[in-house]
Parts: structure tokens; sequence; C-alpha cells
């Protein structure tokens, strides 16, 4: 089997170790071995780049390609597959190699990736968001019309359910048709036309209900919420992760540190909520005021959680922003805390693939592990420009996009 020889870059491997010069050596789908003076069958010259495990986006909308209601109502429900080819490629064009899609992707998608009809990161799929009748999921306006841009069919169920009974019903039948991990909305949100991100939604009943459904299939539970008692509702249910995390209160972040429970801030979404009205997509004026005022809280939330040690993992919401700026989720991320760059960068390596359940195969650079490598032109200290600087992207030892040159090692 031939050793590729990834030779002369700067390694981050994912950990709290400093960036140093060295190789990587690839054999088949697994990385051999990581150091210096290292050889292989053919090599790849790093010298001036940066080498680093493969990103990940942990909350990201895989089948969707925008905002635009009224685009939403004109699209064939089948377009959307092809659009989410495009996508798939586009995000594994800048070095994010797995994905954990918020709802919209299947198990279809997921294994059109594994099987190679198309290129895109490996997929952890919800399939849909559970939300409470008149909650952040539901579909209906004002007008009595319901206008769902996650419509329902074959392998993607309804996400609306009341009550423990249909509570525990739904997550069974998420798990049956081939959820990776459970989506619940345990607040309002802000491109939902009739509820608000500081309300708190279900009752602790229910929750408790899918924790233990969702645990019993070795599921973990994602939680879109931005109100702090809907933030504290799914923290006392044992959710793994709090998503969004707009109004944290400082009772919410100690409930969080005490339980180890993770945030996926998403800092990018609302600004991409603005960019998106400001250059003309058509979006419920109710929406654009509601960006508009969770900015500044949302990033201040963010720091204060950062300070007190709460854990972190990388995650956009993308397409609020397209597909493709995923990666101004890091300096985002810097920008808002004390957070360093390179502690970032263990956000969207290391620490993404420990929320996700995956760090015994991916987030570090480490013989065993799976070959996914970034290389990055320039220093990991810039956090600007960063999808416009990747070189090169491999995913299970195959070269996904850049192709630099192999030589004879």
């Amino acid at each position: 089997m031939t050793r590729t020889v990834f030779r002369g870059g700067t390694i981050f491997d994912g950990s709290a170790a400093r960036p140093t010069p060295g190789d990587v050596v690839v054999e088949g789908r697994r990385i051999l071995d990581v150091g210096t003076d290292l050889d292989g069958d053919e090599a790849v010259d790093c010298a001036g780049l940066s080498v680093l495990p493969g990103l990940f986006d942990c909350h990201v909308h895989i089948l969707y390609s925008g905002l635009d209601t009224m685009r939403a109502l004109d699209t064939p429900l089948s377009y959307y597959f092809y659009e989410a080819a495009q996508n798939l490629a586009t995000v594994l064009g800048i070095g994010i190699t797995t994905v954990r899609d918020a709802s919209g992707a299947d198990l279809g998608m997921k294994r059109a990736v594994e099987d190679g009809l198309v290129e895109g990161p490996r997929l952890l799929v919800s399939l849909t968001m559970l939300s409470q009748t008149g909650g952040h999921g539901d579909p209906w306006h004002v007008c009595g019309s319901e206008v769902d841009l996650f419509p329902a069919y074959p392998g993607r169920p309804s996400g609306i359910v009341d009550g423990p009974d249909e509570m525990r019903r739904k997550v069974r039948q998420l798990i049956r048709e081939g959820a990776d991990v459970i989506k619940v909305a345990t607040s309002g949100g802000v491109l939902s036309p009739r509820d608000d991100p500081r309300h708190g939604h279900f009752r602790d009943g229910e929750l408790a209900v899918l924790v233990e459904e969702a645990s019993a299939a070795n599921r973990f539970v994602m939680a879109h919420a931005q109100a702090a008692e809907g933030i504290k509702a799914a923290v006392r249910a044992g959710i793994r992760s709090i998503e969004h995390g707009i109004y944290l209160d400082d009772e919410a972040i100690e409930m969080m540190l005490e339980r180890g429970t993770w945030l996926v801030p998403t800092l990018i979404a609302p600004t991409g909520v603005i960019a998106a009205a400001e250059a003309g997509v058509a979006i419920p004026e109710a929406s654009v005021r509601k960006a508009h005022e969770v900015v500044a809280t949302h990033r201040d939330s963010f720091r204060r959680a950062v300070e007190a040690g709460v854990r972190v993992a990388m995650g956009t919401d993308c397409p609020i922003s397209p597909h493709g700026t995923n990666l101004d989720e890091l300096g985002a991320m810097a920008e808002s805390s004390s957070m360093s760059p390179l502690e970032a960068w263990r956000a969207a390596t290391s620490s993404a693939a420990e929320l996700c359940g995956l760090d015994g195969e991916l987030g570090t650079l480490e013989p065993g592990k799976r070959a996914d490598l970034v290389l990055l032109d320039g220093d990991l200290g810039d956090l600007s420009g960063l999808e416009k600087r990747v070189a090169g992207v491999w995913k299970d030892g195959e070269c996904k996009g850049g192709r630099p040159a192999l030589t004879p090692s």
C-alpha cells in the first residue's frame, strides 16, 4: 500500500500542543505516523503551509441554499437534492470533512456520500427538528397557510410534537428512519414567524422522555435553545449541546459547567440574516427585526460562556450565511471572546469530534486516526480569508481539493 508523506509543513495536530514543523505519513485511509524526517513512497510538499485535521461544522443545513421564502415556494422538492450535491462539494472544498446536519438531510443523502455517488463531507443527520405546536419549527403563518421550508416526506417526517407520548413515538420514528442525532427546539427562534427567541418551549416531562429514548438508542440530542429558560430546560434534561445560546444567563452557564454541556454558538447566523435582507432576499420583517435585536446579546453570551470555561464546538447554521463562508465562524468566535485562534481551531477539530462522539476516529492528527487533512496557506493565527487559503483537502486519505503535486519521496 502506498505511503504518502506530507512533508515540511507546520503541524497543528488538533490538541492543545502548539503548532510545530513536521511531517505526516498517510497509508490508505489512516494516518500512519506524525513526526519529523519521515519518509514515504510519494510526497506532498507542504513548505509554507499549515497541516491540520479535517474540520467539522457541527450545525449546518446542507439541503438548503438560502432564506428566500418565495423562492422556496417556487422550488420543486427534488431540486433541493441536486442543490445539496453542490453544497456538499462547496463545504468539502473549504476543508470541512465532517458535518452534523441540524435538519434537512436524510439517510439517503448520507449514503450517497458514503457510497461515492456525490462528493462531500461525511454526514451526521438529524432528519428534522422536533418542535411544539407554535414553536420554532411550526410552519403555520398568520394567513392560515403552512409554508414549510422543511416539508415532510418518506424518510423525513414532520417534527411537530406535543406531549410525552407523542415525543416518545416521534423519537423512535426518527431513529428508525436513520437519525444519527436528535434535534429539538427548546425555545423560539429568529426565523420562525410566530414565536419569540426569549421564550422557552416544551416542558420538562417531554424533554425527559426525548432524552430517555435517544439515550436508549445511543444517540445524542442537540437543542436549538436561545431563551435562557429553554437552555436550562435542555441542560436539566441531559441534552448534550446547546445550539445558539443567545440569551445565556449566569445560572444557565453554571448549569452547563456542572453538566459538561456543550455550546455550539453559530455567531454568524444572525448577521447572515441581516446581510441577506440587505441584499434583497425576501425575509419576513419580524425575522429581520429579531436578528438585529440578538446580535450584541449573542456575542456577549458567548464571551461570558468562554470566560467561564463552557466547552465549545464550531457550528455555523449555514446557509443562513452562504455555504462556503463557514470558516468565518472561527474569526467571529475569536473576535467575540477571549478565545485564541488556536482555541477556535480546536473548536473545529478535536472539540467538535468529541462533541459528536467521533474523537476515537477524527479531530486530531495521530497514528491510527482517519486520514482527514487540510493544508492551509499562511499562519493559523490569522483567521481572515480562510476559505481562499485552503490549498488542499484530504478525506479518508483521498485528495478532495487543491490537488497539490505528488512527487516520489
